[in-house]
């Protein structure tokens, strides 16, 4: 049974994450000690609220280390909702830029819409050869909660990430997977089955190494 840290610092749906990742078959454990994120099979950052909020919290635990020796040691990491958006170089909002852990490139800001937040069920076009959408019909529905997204697809593409989109009233980053490093713009622990089974794909990549 694969080992899971999900990265307590103060943000984030922290037991949805917990129970959703049991019952996929993770040893889940929810803590701030850094010393058991560095050495999980796999480590989850959550996040939900605001980017600046989420990165002061990251940055007062000391977790922004952790998160890139993980990745730069092939070690899996999954973000998820605000926990993916961190990911990136910086985030936008209401005029204020907030510096990222920058291990994606580009940034995040408000989306292009008239309806904020984009709120409730969406399908996403996953190209093929992602590893967390594996065996998903195209059809598949994801649960979203967020005001704010990435929409620079073309920097990921050139850096070699796999991207999968959404769409509402524009195109935006629904997920991106760059080696050890995955991450999801929605909340797979509140999107039922098909959530289970992202996660599911996520967890076999703890033990395979893909």
């Amino acid at each position: 049974m694969s080992r899971v840290v999900v990265l307590d610092y103060g943000s984030g749906n922290l037991r949805s994450a917990e129970r959703a990742l049991a019952r996929v078959g993770a040893d889940v454990t929810v803590t701030d000690d850094l010393t058991a994120a560095a050495e999980a099979d796999g480590l989850v950052v959550p996040g939900v609220g605001a980017f600046a909020a989420c990165m002061a919290g990251i940055e007062a635990l000391g977790a922004g280390p952790v998160i890139a020796e993980r990745v730069a040691a092939g070690r899996p990491v999954l973000g998820i909702c605000v926990g993916m958006q961190v990911l990136f170089e910086h985030g936008s909002e209401h005029g204020v830029v907030t510096k990222g852990l920058g291990l994606f490139p580009g940034g995040v800001t408000r989306l292009t819409a008239a309806r904020l937040p984009h709120m409730g069920w969406n399908t996403v076009a996953a190209p093929a050869g992602s590893v967390l959408f594996a065996g998903l019909p195209a059809d598949s529905r994801f649960y979203f909660v967020h005001s704010y997204g990435a929409a620079d697809q073309g920097a990921l593409v050139d850096v070699g990430a796999t991207v999968t989109i959404a769409h509402h009233e524009t195109d935006f980053v629904a997920a991106v997977e760059r080696g050890p490093l995955r991450a999801a713009q929605f909340h797979p622990e509140k999107s039922a089955d098909t959530g289970a089974a992202l996660l599911r794909n996520w967890l076999a990549t703890l033990s395979t190494g893909d």
